[in-house]
């Protein structure tokens, strides 16, 4: 297990997406083992490899790591895309987290049985709460936070590309997040992970809701 990286998770995005991202960006490796079964599922759990009877899953560098967000934060701590300081630290958080639950929104739409009025109130949070906080700190410099790249800029634009799936034409007003998409984009590890046939995953589709159900055994969607 201290070998390659091996993530555990669904083949589709989800909470995983984020995870895949960021490794891409830090030029690490990495295998995949996709849950199909409960059965799969289940081994899991009595293996007791699931601290909290969740994934994602990842295994790296002798632990299991599970919580999204502890995940990343351990993959940018040890790739330098965490900040050189606590203050930096937080703000890069801050940053993560409010694009992090603006996905979260965006990520529950598959399991939704209305999914209009989430629409309209995703579409009303990007515009009114969440690309007006990045739109200004990118009128100040060309990453997010310190002047370098971080974690919050990779799932920045993991977001800002998301949300354009859905509004094609959300950036109209937000030139500086516009541009500092473009930029990533540029990016090498990026501009491969956005080719066909790379490891990103594509937009949820009916298969990946049929299998999260019946893994996790839900009898109807929880939104």
């Amino acid at each position: 297990m201290a070998g390659k990286v091996v993530l555990t998770y669904f083949d589709g995005r989800g909470k995983m997406e984020s995870i895949r991202w960021l490794l891409t960006v830090a030029g690490v490796e990495f295998d995949e083992v996709h849950l199909t079964t409960r059965d799969q599922y289940l081994k899991l759990l009595n293996g007791g490899v699931l601290m909290f009877q969740q994934v994602p899953l990842v295994q790296m560098d002798g632990m299991n790591l599970v919580q999204t967000k502890a995940i990343l934060h351990y993959i940018a701590d040890k790739y330098n895309l965490h900040g050189k300081d606590p203050k930096e630290r937080v703000k890069i958080n801050m940053y993560a987290e409010g694009i992090i639950d603006l996905m979260e929104m965006i990520m529950i739409l598959p399991f939704t049985a209305d999914a209009k009025p989430k629409l309209e109130n995703i579409e009303t949070k990007a515009k009114e709460r969440y690309m007006p906080v990045f739109e200004k700190a990118l009128s100040e410099q060309t990453y997010l936070v310190g002047g370098k790249l971080t974690y919050a800029d990779v799932l920045l634009l993991e977001g800002t590309l998301m949300l354009e799936e859905k509004f094609p034409s959300i950036l109209a007003d937000f030139s500086n997040v516009k541009n500092f998409q473009n930029r990533m984009t540029k990016i090498p590890a990026i501009a491969g992970f956005l080719q066909p046939g790379s490891k990103r995953k594509g937009q949820p589709d009916e298969k990946y809701v049929k299998t999260v159900m019946e893994v996790f055994a839900l009898s109807k969607t929880p939104f």
